[in-house]
């Protein structure tokens, strides 16, 4: 099963449980790749979280069926995961700017998003520099917080949190500390949780011994076999594109 076909059927997935409880793990092994590979693929080929998609799609759902049918409110927020008709009510208008009511008669219109399909568009014109590479465990020293994937807010605070470190001097004494085998300053996409559309970065830089000022914490990133890619161009466009282009372009074209 290529690339393609692996993501898009981790898509039915989710689509075939819109009105039953979905499984992110189940979700991503569907497309073959980890938990977190599957949030940031989806994250970044969306610009949306996969949670947050599902939130769209079942309020686009609960819509049509409210307009199209005769039907009890209460009974359409159980049916797409809301426990109260006040949850399913807020996110009902947030989305569709009306209450869900006011939908059976209004003639206002209501926000649809459409089931996501993977199409195959013919890029890669230009060359992607890259290399792999076997590496073996290493620990990083840094600062970490958490972002929320919803609306971009990660894609816009990620870049605030760089220049703060390179404010406060962060920046320069994670560059002095760095005696580690990878050289250079480093943004480190941890984790991310499904629950609340989050994911933890880092700003860090590869550190042996465990003697470090006390604003930072440590971590050991595991041995794994890695895809090298040169970027160049301003900052953050530049790596925010590529992060694009490799899971639109590479991936689908490697194996």
């Amino acid at each position: 099963m290529n690339w393609i076909e692996s993501l898009q059927k981790s898509i039915d997935y989710l689509e075939d449980h819109l009105d039953s409880e979905i499984n992110v793990e189940d979700a991503a092994t569907a497309a073959n790749v980890s938990v977190f590979h599957f949030q940031r693929i989806f994250l970044v080929l969306t610009d949306i979280s996969v949670m947050e998609y599902v939130r769209r799609r079942r309020l686009t759902l609960a819509a049509q069926e409210l307009a199209l049918k005769t039907v009890k409110v209460i009974d359409v927020a159980l049916k797409y995961g809301y426990e109260t008709p006040e949850a399913f009510a807020k996110a009902f208008k947030r989305q569709h700017g009306m209450s869900p009511s006011d939908a059976r008669s209004s003639q206002k219109g209501l926000i649809s998003y459409n089931r996501l399909v993977i199409s195959v568009q013919l890029k890669g014109a230009y060359p992607m520099k890259v290399r792999i590479e076997e590496k073996e465990a290493f620990q990083i020293l840094g600062v970490k917080r958490t972002f929320s994937c919803e609306n971009g807010e990660n894609t816009r605070e990620i870049p605030k949190m760089w220049q703060e470190a390179h404010q406060n001097g962060i920046n320069d004494e994670l560059t002095h500390l760095n005696n580690g085998a990878v050289k250079g300053m480093l943004g480190v996409c941890r984790m991310m949780d499904t629950s609340t559309s989050t994911m933890e970065y880092w700003i860090a830089a590869a550190m042996e011994g465990n003697e470090f000022p006390e604003r930072y914490e440590a971590y050991e990133i595991p041995s794994a076999t890695y895809a090298i890619f040169e970027v160049v161009g301003p900052m953050p466009e530049a790596i925010q594109t590529m992060w694009e282009k490799i899971y639109s372009e590479w991936f689908p074209s490697s194996s």
